[in-house]
């Protein structure tokens, strides 16, 4: 089993010094990788419903610091060498693809191949109004954006053709260290994402959800592999949770997954030093 952080770029560790803390004893203890979230805009009395809260609201208060999910990734690529470094998500339809190729592409030559592109079709509607995105249409473009962006980073230019993006051969360059390109993992919490990463990404990243209901959607994403033809091994499942015990870390790895991403312990350098040798001497040591 490989461990995670989530949420490093938000409250406190979107400021260097608890950002640095983290992430270099992160890599210290044994952590493999870490994963930025996205809100460019959180609207101010936003109404569509977080979907994950008992009350339809984002955990915190709507004013706190969130950074963009890239630049903090290629901060931490220069003062570590082994984390993976990955979006835990990006909104993908409310990217332009071929800015997203060159900027993944750019963090993996800089990292020297650790850049992972977690991606998900997201759920603030002002959010999309607020940045001219058409929300109707996000999943269809998150697939085609999948399509599009790995296309750039073959080796030799093609063109493209598809129903929101199409353009004649292009250079993009760098390309990705990784072969093909930058693994994408798709975010989701429910059958559908499940079942699109089956068909288009190299991972699936649901971060919330209870036992009974990953294995559901592990379940889906087989089925939908089984239907395309598809070796589902090839897809690498990740979970967010924090795991009481080391027992249901080994009931969720029956499961098949291969990676658990948890929240920072704490919000303080003191705290975060202590909480994550604690983990490791918990876990990490262990799996």
């Amino acid at each position: 089993m490989k461990f995670g952080l989530t949420t490093v770029n938000a409250g406190p560790f979107g400021f260097p010094e608890t950002f640095e803390v983290l992430v270099q004893t992160a890599e210290e203890v044994g952590f493999e990788s870490i994963w930025t979230l996205e809100h460019v805009v959180i609207p101010v009395g936003y109404r569509s419903v977080y979907p994950f809260t008992r009350d339809g609201r984002m955990p915190g208060p709507d004013n706190v610091p969130i950074e963009d999910p890239l630049l903090p990734l290629s901060y931490a690529a220069a003062i570590t060498t082994k984390l993976r470094l990955g979006t835990a998500i990006i909104i993908l339809p409310q990217w332009q693809p071929v800015y997203v190729a060159k900027a993944l592409a750019t963090l993996d030559v800089l990292s020297r191949g650790r850049a992972i592109l977690g991606v998900g079709i997201g759920w603030l509607k002002e959010e999309f109004a607020a940045v001219g995105a058409p929300f109707a249409e996000r999943a269809a473009r998150t697939e085609e954006s999948i399509r599009a962006i790995r296309s750039l980073w073959k080796e030799k230019p093609e063109p493209f053709e598809g129903r929101f993006y199409r353009w004649s051969p292009l250079e993009s360059n760098p390309k990705p260290v990784q072969k093909p390109g930058v693994p994408v993992v798709m975010g989701g919490h429910a059958e559908r994402p499940a079942r699109r990463a089956a068909r288009i990404a190299d991972g699936f990243f649901p971060m919330y959800g209870s036992l009974e209901q990953l294995a559901s959607w592990i379940a889906a994403l087989r089925d939908e592999c089984a239907r395309i033809g598809r070796d589902p091994a090839e897809v690498e499942i990740t979970s967010g949770m924090i795991p009481p015990n080391p027992d249901l870390v080994e009931r969720y790895a029956e499961l098949g997954v291969s990676r658990l991403a948890v929240p920072p312990p704490a919000f303080d350098p003191d705290g975060i030093r202590r909480g994550l040798h604690e983990f490791a001497d918990r876990f990490i040591a262990r799996f």
